[in-house]
């Protein structure tokens, strides 16, 4: 489009600004002679650079500057200076010295010591040979404190820079800021149209009043531009680890599984010992549990249900001998942060009457651990967790179980082995390969509940299929993400440009 086109479609905005430009291309300047705001002329620049009439340049410099202390010594000089003529004619404790005190007192020896021009020996300070030739020079900070602020760093020569570096760990002497600075270029379309009558008045809409007067025959009409770039729009949109989740949740609701819901913060008995997890054993100590101190401790469930699951820890049940020792009452009332959503299946299993057997539940949450983060772990993450209690079950149907979820999950090989855990045997270990990290991601556990778990809690030994694998892992291949941190970033870009969840 020509120079005599493009002025058609100037907006009002667009006009105002080309006027400035005609003296300014900094923005800042272009704002005042303008008199718009900085977004509008902001927004007048990016559609005239969508329009090819000019470019938009973006510096970013830093800029240094005298702090209080800095304003202060520059006067006086620097406290170190002060106390090295204190200290050059005899040695003198910290609590003899009058001209420096304070934090000044202590950043000041510690600036000395770090230039070898003072020794502490039995609580004294003394000059050195190199504090002696220090006291008769001007060093490089007191150099640095009368140059003409305020400064680009960019600019700094290589002694300024040491004597920054030094100055910056002091308190409140210099200030470091970052200037950011956008400017226009105009190209050869842009200063054809400063040529243009840019004062033209012309009509961006019509209203009624307009069109009842008569008006808009004696006005001219902007010429809209149809092809020009605009801003993409991003349609509102569910978080997608949101998405996953309800896709997981409808996943087990079509195999016909019920959901199991229930409270972040359970009690230890739920937790750990309706799940036959010794109360010594490592995965309650603090590395790996958060506890809940500012909380009463919670209750416990009926007294005959709590006596059941004292004998199973104390004595054991379905002919096993239990862990031995005394099972405390006080341990299982402690209140955590649930470690996986294993303890909604303890409740469910409680609560299960025996004519809703046999009977599947699900449930997936949020669960807690005091893991250290990298790119596979997160101390807050998901879980999906699953039983089946059937007198017919066997470990293949597990396994079943498990190989059709994470195949509508997307992964048509997932691998399993031995392992332990205290409350199912047999065990395995929940395994898929990450084809970027080029390793077998473990996602947790499975197995069949032990009669340890299963008698207390149903009242019989009845075949329990469970299984609690981590389902933010699960995420990272489809999403194509290499570290799960990135999943709940929630950086806005990535927010607008991933990818709908849309397997089943």
């Amino acid at each position: 489009m020509d120079a005599k086109k493009t002025a058609e479609t100037l907006h009002p905005l667009e006009r105002k600004l080309l006027n400035s430009l005609k003296k300014y291309t900094k923005l800042e300047y272009l704002t005042k002679d303008s008199g718009m705001q900085e977004i509008e002329a902001m927004r007048a620049l990016q559609w005239l650079q969508n329009k090819g009439a000019l470019e938009i340049k973006k510096t970013e410099t830093e800029t240094i500057e005298l702090d209080e202390n800095g304003k202060k010594y520059a006067k006086e000089g620097l406290p170190e200076k002060k106390l090295l003529k204190e200290i050059s004619a005899s040695p003198k404790k910290t609590e003899e010295i009058k001209t420096v005190a304070g934090e000044e007192l202590g950043a000041s020896i510690g600036a000395l010591r770090r230039k070898a021009a003072i020794t502490v020996e039995n609580g004294k300070l003394t000059i050195t040979p190199q504090g002696k030739t220090l006291l008769e020079k001007e060093t490089l900070e007191e150099k640095f404190l009368k140059l003409k602020f305020p400064l680009e760093t960019a600019k700094l020569k290589d002694e300024e820079k040491f004597a920054l570096d030094s100055l910056k760990t002091r308190k409140q002497i210099i200030k470091i800021q970052q200037k950011k600075e956008v400017s226009a270029e105009l190209s050869e379309l842009g200063k054809e149209l400063l040529k243009t009558n840019l004062n033209e008045e012309t009509i961006d809409a019509l209203t009624p009043g307009i069109i009842k007067s008569g008006e808009w025959k004696q006005k001219k009409f902007r010429r809209y531009d149809v092809s020009i770039n605009v801003p993409q729009i991003d349609g509102g949109k569910k978080h997608f680890v949101k998405q996953a989740l309800e896709n997981a949740k409808q996943i087990w609701l079509d195999m016909g599984f019920k959901e199991m819901t229930g409270q972040k913060v359970q009690t230890s008995f739920w937790n750990f010992d309706a799940l036959f997890t010794p109360q010594d054993h490592p995965v309650r100590e603090m590395q790996d549990t958060f506890f809940i101190k500012t909380t009463p401790k919670g209750t416990l469930p009926d007294q005959k249900t709590v006596e059941k699951i004292r004998q199973a820890h104390e004595k054991g049940a379905g002919g096993s001998t239990g862990w031995g020792g005394k099972w405390d009452e006080e341990t299982a009332k402690k209140n955590v942060l649930r470690t996986h959503t294993t303890s909604l299946s303890a409740k469910t299993l409680h609560n299960l009457k025996k004519e809703e057997l046999p009977a599947k539940f699900f449930a997936l949450g949020r669960c807690f651990r005091n893991e250290a983060l990298d790119w596979s772990h997160l101390f807050e993450f998901n879980q999906t967790e699953g039983i089946v209690i059937d007198k017919n079950a066997t470990f293949a149907n597990l396994l079943g179980y498990l190989k059709q979820f994470f195949k509508k999950m997307g992964f048509e090989q997932a691998r399993f082995k031995p392992s332990f855990f205290p409350y199912t045997e047999p065990s395995v270990e929940i395994e898929v390969f990450h084809p970027i990290h080029k390793k077998w991601l473990e996602l947790g556990g499975a197995g069949i509940f032990r009669p340890e778990v299963t008698i207390p809690l149903l009242g019989e030994e009845i075949p329990v299929l469970a299984w609690g694998p981590g389902f933010d892992r699960i995420l990272l291949e489809y999403y194509k993400i290499t570290d799960i941190r990135e999943l709940y970033k929630n950086d806005i870009q990535q927010l607008r440009k991933i990818k709908a969840w849309n397997r089943s």
